[in-house]
């Protein structure tokens, strides 16, 4: 018989950008070191009211591993993530939005990911950080 041994198209699933990038240990890497900038910096630590970032470091990787295709336990834990009214009660300006994409890029750039995947996240990482922007000050 032809074509026994040939896959049909369609019939592996695709993999999710999270796998493809290498999963749960790729986004707490890129977390992980994005909090390490956000931890001494002057405008975005005061946004952080908990004394450790830990809880916040955890909250972000699991919204990320999520919304790239992971497991969803941010859901699970959190709900609906409603990402401008939890930082609704933060005043997030031009300053802050560059601030938190400079800490991002360094975190992106040490990732190593292939120049594709790197643009991906980088467009995501700029259009979410400019719908968080809340205020013109």
């Amino acid at each position: 018989m032809e074509g026994v041994n040939e896959i049909r198209r369609g019939t592996l699933q695709e993999q999710t950008f999270y796998e493809q990038v290498g999963g749960e240990e790729t986004f707490r890497r890129l977390v992980h070191r994005f909090y390490q900038g956000v931890a001494e910096d002057p405008i975005l630590r005061p946004m952080y009211p908990e004394e450790d970032l830990g809880p916040a470091e955890e909250r972000m990787t699991l919204f990320m591993i999520q919304y790239w295709g992971g497991p969803t336990t941010y859901s699970e834990q959190r709900g609906h993530p409603r990402l401008r009214m939890r930082h609704a009660p933060f005043k997030v300006d031009r300053a802050a939005h560059d601030a938190w994409l400079k800490h991002m890029r360094v975190a992106v750039e040490e990732l190593g990911l292939s120049e594709e995947h790197e643009e991906q996240l980088w467009r995501y990482l700029t259009y979410a950080a400019a719908s968080m922007v809340n205020t013109a000050d």
